[in-house]
């Protein structure tokens, strides 16, 4: 973890953007650690619970930091397991409760026995094992603890829209009152992201890092090149119509597609999260390998769909062509001068 490929790995744009690259990261906590708060410049943009603990991992165990960042990975690959685990015994027993409305010839799409216990594997080691969560461990990013995060609880303005196929899983198990089901999971979350924030106040002392963290984040103050797609746009961006457009780009990566798509599956919650997680990381202001791997790691709990996705090869070598040619183009465009933005732009999209 400590080697020369970690550090070529960390400085990487498709593995570290401006919310977490661990220079940044360490920066932060050595400032907090002397006594300054480091959300008062344009160099931190983490939540404040991840820069106590990094404080505090690198003042008792600096040493064991990257066993640390394995152990979060593994942790993320077991709960992702876990919930995969609940949602398809759920989701096998409303089949086998809705089974005779089934037409025929439909055995194929339907859930097998022996699925309850290969899918959750599978999640498990599509994370695990995925080459952009590993870059991303590599990388020490603070990624690895959002992804953490993100399968234990939400804690991300982008990922809050995952609240919804969150509240609508929940009350399928409670179809007594459906609607005050979905009221307390929304009340409940709403609740905890205050006292989240409150704790943060806390903290800091202020409540400076509200700015930093998610006004940083609204405002999309930095456009250093990452695998998104606001630095482009919002580099060729007149001025003026830069609040309009911004606006226009936030929307897109939260509430644009939530309601339709609610509206459509919300009788599958699942496949609404996997849809909607999969949007927020090609939508947001800087995502980063470590968000892909998070969602691709879900798509083996549709494996008995798959077959009917006609454009899986296509898609597959599009993904591997373009994480090869990335860096070669980002080397041709910074360092050869033999390239521009609109090359390494293309290999983004």
């Amino acid at each position: 973890m400590s080697s020369e490929y970690s550090g070529l790995i960390r400085g990487r744009v498709e593995v570290a953007t401006p919310l977490n690259s661990w220079k940044r990261a360490v920066e932060g906590a050595y400032l907090y650690a002397n006594g300054t708060n480091p959300y008062d410049g344009d160099l931190y943009h983490q939540n404040p619970f991840i820069l106590v603990s990094l404080w505090y991992l690198m003042q008792k165990a600096a040493a064991y930091v990257g066993m640390v960042f394995i152990q979060l990975e593994i942790g993320t690959a077991f709960m992702l397991k876990a919930a995969a685990t609940v949602f398809i015994r759920e989701l096998y027993e409303k089949q086998r409760r809705r089974r005779d409305s089934f037409a025929k010839d439909t055995e194929e799409l339907q859930i097998e026995t022996g699925d309850l216990g290969n899918l959750p594997y599978y999640v498990g080691l599509a994370y695990l094992f995925n080459p952009y969560s590993i870059l991303n461990c590599v990388g020490q990013t603070t990624t690895v603890a959002s992804n953490f995060l993100l399968a234990l609880f939400l804690m991300n303005i982008y990922p809050c829209v995952l609240i919804v196929p969150a509240a609508l899983f929940i009350a399928e198990s409670t179809p007594r009152n459906k609607w005050l089901s979905i009221g307390t999971t929304c009340g409940t979350f709403l609740g905890a992201f205050l006292w989240f924030n409150y704790a943060g106040f806390i903290i800091m002392g202020d409540w400076s890092f509200l700015d930093a963290t998610y006004g940083f984040i609204l405002n999309c103050r930095d456009l250093q090149p990452n695998i998104g797609l606001f630095w482009y746009f919002f580099t060729e961006m007149f001025d003026h119509f830069r609040t309009l457009f911004l606006y226009t780009f936030q929307v897109n990566a939260t509430l644009l597609y939530l309601f339709p798509l609610t509206f459509k599956l919300h009788k599958e919650p699942v496949m609404l999260m996997t849809i909607l997680l999969a949007l927020g990381v090609v939508f947001r202001p800087y995502p980063c390998v470590g968000d892909v791997a998070m969602y691709l790691s879900l798509l083996p709990l549709w494996k008995s769909i798959s077959k009917f996705m006609g454009h899986n090869f296509i898609v597959g070598a599009t993904m591997l062509v373009t994480s090869i040619l990335g860096p070669a183009v980002w080397y041709l465009w910074i360092y050869a001068n033999s390239a521009n933005a609109n090359f390494y732009f293309g290999m983004t999209l």
